[in-house]
């Protein structure tokens, strides 16, 4: 029921932007969602495991958007801030995504852990949700080696691979800190810039 299934995700995160995750009921989400109580719980199995693939769900969005930011561009560097443009931008406006890479988790939000929980789900989707969710380290890691395979793949100058994972954990480490710190004039834009002109990219 991926239709289903992704209609009570949009349904949960509404709720989230209204309430605290511990006000979020399941039957208002399944009545948002135009869905039964008993399809939310065939789908997700419970509340946490709801919470699980909403935090899945949200990771995939902004791990996409980052595949997308690297492919915007032919620059190494520009692919690069567009990446940290994306990284910011997405964590000002998805609360969730900013909690990932930050490893802020405010009581307004569900905070499940990041460890693999037992899951007996017969839905493949949910048994991915229940597997290991990403730490901000993992996703530091993610970007940049989704980076490292961007700029130094086919058709690409071959940089030295070890100072472009350098370069590309540079951007990416600094996006996230102007998550939690942001910056003034310019933004990560001018920062990641000035961070890269004279690295090897």
């Amino acid at each position: 029921m991926p239709a289903a299934r992704e209609s009570l995700l949009d349904a949960a995160y509404t709720a989230l932007a209204r309430r605290p995750w511990s006000a979020v009921r399941m039957v208002d989400v399944a009545a948002a969602a135009g869905v039964s109580r008993q399809t939310l719980y065939n789908e997700f199995g419970s509340k946490e495991g709801l919470a699980r693939a909403l935090v899945r769900r949200e990771a995939d969005g902004y791990l996409a958007g980052v595949e997308r930011a690297l492919a915007a561009h032919a620059d190494p560097r520009e692919r690069l801030t567009a990446t940290a443009e994306w990284t910011a931008a997405t964590a000002r406006e998805n609360a969730l995504v900013r909690a990932m890479l930050t490893g802020c988790w405010s009581e307004r939000l569900p905070a499940p852990t990041l460890t693999a929980v037992p899951s007996s789900s017969a839905v493949p989707a949910q048994r991915r949700a229940d597997g290991p969710l990403p730490s901000p380290g993992d996703f530091v890691a993610l970007v940049r080696d989704r980076a490292v395979a961007v700029l130094g793949g086919p058709g690409a100058a071959k940089p030295d691979t070890a100072e472009l994972a350098r370069s590309c954990e540079l951007a990416v480490r600094l996006a996230i800190s102007c998550v939690s710190a942001p910056p003034g004039e310019g933004g990560v834009t001018d920062l990641v810039r000035a961070a890269l002109h004279r690295q090897p990219v």
